[in-house]
């Protein structure tokens, strides 16, 4: 008969790991809290549930200081002090723990490792089964025939589980010797010293040699060289560290097998819980129902009449919230299938075009009903990711003017660091709703088991579901108008946001063409080219293997070339791209590697998948440009991304060449600001010589290097304005010292030397970096030239690393946002005026600092006059901005 179970959960050690997992893009809910602890604590207590099935469940964590302090007072003192806003999770993860049904364990003066190792104890001596859920090494000591450790579980997949052969697998020694290992080697992280220069190799070898730690001491006479003096010398530290690694197994607590069954669910809490964390996903797993909104319903429209009367309903409240239903999430392969709307948010109206089950509206009549309205720019239009429903009513014959508002991006205005915008998050998290699930309709796709479109769904099931998405979109445009206005954030989305919205949906809707032939010729060259590098690789490394395997290539760098290996992963020694760029100038093997990769690389993202890519009606590649990703504000493109060609690479320049306009009468004409960044600095720091250098006209790069090293502009060589342009793009990105002498080759004294010389003669960059940093860590966030927010909570973290980069991201935020602020205003400006003119130009392409047009052979200088004056007065600034133009059939050349 099976032993009942006990799984005992190291409480802070999965707290910790679930905050540092998300510590980049932090979890945050509407109260603007971090939560990232509390969830992934749920998360990896419920993977323990679901892939364990244990009998009984605890949760133990350290309360105090131990007795261990007492032994030694600097034990554990070079940790570092918990997050603030870590430590501000505590209360409710405690909480979601307990009602979860889970009992949150802890005493006062004992660790966490004390109260698990005495349970397990106690576990067993009751007849169950124990495993020990954490990944403290330590825990092994405590693996018995009924004891064992296993790793926190991940994502539905059971973590790995160590009894004693795997401990004298992973360790080197049984569990009953583990601590004398500890004894010896100490322990880094709790900073217990061990014996001076014993590492755990050699600790495991004394180990097995001699046996336990008094045995090791006692042979210490035996063992020669510094080794053995300093056994001899330092037998009582290694006394000393033995009762400090020992687990505690009699602690003063009680084995409640009644309170550790699992079960007992707190219903009402856990629902208050999770609705505060704003996490939809938590509230599937754990099968909590989100609260009923205020009451709403939805109608059917179908016939003209209905048409009519919905028509004037709209046009009277002289905004309203607009939805489509398609059969794809691709805007240009989506037919529509329906539309919604609501005027107050109360009842939401559907119009099924093309339900295969009917019934459905005419879409001619719709079309000569609601189309006037929909183009009636006088009458507002509200969506969430309105640019989506544009382009589909576009391609279903309608014009749609008056956008006016939009639920994701006034999402992505409040907190740009959120990784979620869409309708469901929103509607969770602002309006405590949980929507209909899209799988309740289509179902859910599994192995071969494809999902309905939208059109094989019932219309009435359908009209629930649409309605739905616009009676809450309309509900969170009032619940974002007061939170965009308290944060002066609403002139931001009404002047440059949402009118960008119907410009960038043109720009996708365009497209650009690509030359198919010529990229089919430069993969065929780029084949050969990586099989060439692969034979210089085998040559050089005087044997042949899979350049593509890690291990094959850490054998090769490591074993056969005796290179130094640089950082361990849990399959071995890294062969990554930072690693490989490093080794590079020790040996060509990683050079020529590095090289290939990137070879590899571009043909299959670009050069192969290009072709893919274009669409069989339009002949064209259609980017999407996504307004709500990038935290500095910048858009981002994806399917295909063209914002990661590289332009400084002879493939990248190649690849760019297959961007051709899409007529003989046509060419493409290429508008990119001139160092904007560094002018965007100039202008919010004030600096006077950068200032100055920009309104003369001058090389701002060999001007920095002449006032930096003192030497005349016409003395400065080609190594020194290198060295003066990698600080001045470094300013923009943060580089310290350590980075600048990566990158000139010099030394970080003569990089930091450098630096400090950079400040002095720019002063008011200095104070315009610290006062930047200086403003976000009192405030919480930074802002750009219009005010842009991004929250940066971790500028004031106690983690050297964390809080480094978060001061970073602070200046590059600034700079790199007010350039992105600055290039929307130029896209909104130029638009207007292509379309005030008639002009046939079409914007294509924005890429970083760069705008892409298609211009009519007659239209090139209007456009190109039109296009430097809109760009260079877009906002106006303290130095000149200067745009550079050029025109030719491809993209490359017009660059």
């Amino acid at each position: 008969m099976a032993r009942p179970s006990l799984y005992l959960v190291d409480g802070f050690a999965v707290a910790y790991r679930a905050y540092f997992a998300l510590i980049r893009q932090p979890l945050i809910n509407a109260k603007g809290q971090n939560v990232s602890a509390v969830f992934g604590v749920a998360n990896a207590l419920l993977d323990v549930i679901d892939t364990c099935e244990p009998d009984h469940l605890a949760f133990v964590i350290d309360v105090g200081k131990t007795f261990r302090h007492e032994l030694l007072p600097s034990y554990k003192a070079t940790r570092a002090r918990m997050p603030d806003d870590m430590r501000e999770q505590l209360d409710l993860m405690m909480d979601m723990v307990r009602a979860m049904g889970i009992p949150v364990l802890g005493r006062d003066g004992y660790e966490a490792d004390d109260l698990m190792g005495t349970l397990a104890r106690l576990g067993e001596d009751a007849g169950l089964d124990v495993t020990l859920v954490t990944g403290d090494k330590d825990f092994f000591q405590l693996v018995t025939e009924h004891a064992r450790v296993m790793h926190p579980p991940k994502g539905g997949d059971a973590g790995k589980i160590f009894g004693r052969e795997g401990v004298i697998e992973k360790f080197g020694v049984p569990p009953e010797h583990v601590t004398d290992v500890l004894a010896l080697a100490g322990d880094a992280a709790d900073n217990v010293p061990g014996v001076k220069g014993v590492g755990m190799k050699t600790a495991v070898k004394l180990v097995n040699e001699y046996g336990g730690l008094e045995s090791v001491l006692a042979a210490a006479p035996n063992v020669k060289g510094k080794l053995g003096e300093r056994l001899r010398e330092q037998g009582d530290q290694a006394r000393l560290c033995l009762e400090l690694v020992i687990i505690d197994r009699n602690a003063p607590v009680e084995l409640d097998l009644d309170a550790m069954k699992i079960g007992g669910r707190d219903e009402t809490s856990l629902r208050e819980l999770v609705l505060e964390l704003d996490s939809r996903a938590l509230m599937e797993r754990l099968g909590v129902e989100g609260e009923k909104a205020e009451p709403w319903e939805f109608r059917l429209v179908v016939s003209e009449g209905e048409l009519e009367a919905l028509a004037v309903e709209l046009r009277a409240e002289g905004v309203f919230t607009l939805d489509t239903e398609t059969t794809s999430t691709d805007p240009m392969q989506a037919d529509l299938v329906g539309i919604s709307a609501t005027a107050d948010g109360r009842v939401g109206y559907y119009v099924p075009v093309a339900h295969q089950g009917g019934p459905n509206a005419e879409l001619a009549v719709v079309r000569k009903v609601l189309g006037p309205l929909f183009a009636d720019p006088s009458v507002g239009k509200i969506g969430q990711n309105i640019k989506y429903d544009l382009k589909v009513l576009a391609r279903a014959g309608f014009e749609v003017a008056g956008v006016v508002f939009d639920t994701m991006v006034a999402s992505y205005l409040v907190d740009s660091t959120s990784r979620q915008h869409n309708l469901d998050f929103l509607a969770l998290r602002y309006l405590k709703h949980q929507m209909i699930p899209i799988t309740r309709l289509i179902g859910e796709k599994r192995g071969k088991q494809e999902q309905k479109t939208m059109d094989e769904v019932g219309v009435e099931v359908a009209a629930e579901y649409a309605a739905e998405d616009a009676v809450m979109t309309h509900r969170l445009r009032e619940i974002f108008r007061p939170r965009l206005t308290d944060m002066s954030l609403e002139r931001l989305l009404e002047d440059v946001e949402v009118p960008l919205i119907p410009v960038l949906a043109k720009m996708e809707f365009a497209g650009v063409v690509v030359d198919v032939d010529l990229l089919a010729e430069l993969s065929q060259r780029m084949e050969v080219a990586s099989q060439k590098l692969e034979k210089q690789i085998h040559e050089e490394a005087g044997e042949e293997f899979n350049v593509n395997s890690p291990k094959q290539l850490q054998v090769i760098l490591f074993e056969r070339l005796g290179l130094k290996p640089i950082r361990r992963t849990k399959t071995g020694y890294s062969t990554d791209a930072a690693v490989l760029e490093t080794l590079a100038a020790e040996h060509p093997v990683p050079r020529l590697i590095v090289e290939n990769r990137e070879l590899v690389k571009l043909r299959s993202t670009y050069v192969d998948a290009l072709p893919r890519l274009v669409h069989p009606l339009t002949g064209r590649i259609h980017t999407s440009f996504q307004q709500a990703v990038a935290a500095t504000g910048r858009l981002s493109s994806s399917n295909p991304n063209l914002q990661n060609i590289p332009i400084r690479t002879e493939i990248g320049r190649e690849i760019r060449r297959a961007f051709v306009a899409g007529a003989e009468d046509r060419g493409l004409l290429s508008a990119d600001y001139s160092q904007i960044e560094l002018r965007i600095l100039a202008h919010l720091s004030g600096d006077e010589h950068l200032s100055a250098a920009f309104a003369g006209g001058e090389d701002i790069h060999r001007r920095t290097a002449a006032l930096v090293f003192g030497t005349p502009l016409d003395a400065v060589t080609s190594a020194l304005r290198r060295r003066a342009k990698e600080v001045n793009f470094g300013i923009i990105y943060g580089m310290g010292a350590f980075g600048l002498a990566s990158r000139l080759k010099i030394s970080n004294a003569e990089a930091a030397e450098f630096i400090a010389s950079y400040f002095d003669t720019f002063p008011r960059i200095r104070e315009f970096v610290d006062a930047t940093v200086a403003r976000t860590r009192s405030q919480g966030y930074v802002t750009t030239i219009l005010e842009r927010r991004r929250y940066l909570p971790e500028i004031n973290e106690g983690n050297r690393q964390t809080r480094e980069f978060s001061e970073r991201a602070a200046v590059n935020t600034a700079i790199q946002g007010s350039a992105a602020d600055l290039i929307k205003v130029s896209m909104i400006r130029i638009d207007r005026r292509l379309r005030d003119l008639g002009l046939r130009t079409r914007m294509l392409l924005q890429v970083h600092d760069e705008l892409v047009f298609e211009v009519p052979l007659d239209e090139r200088e209007t456009v190109d006059t039109l296009v430097r004056e809109e760009m260079a007065g877009a906002i106006e600034m303290n130095v000149p901005l200067k745009v550079d133009t050029g025109f030719a059939s491809n993209w490359l050349e017009a660059h």
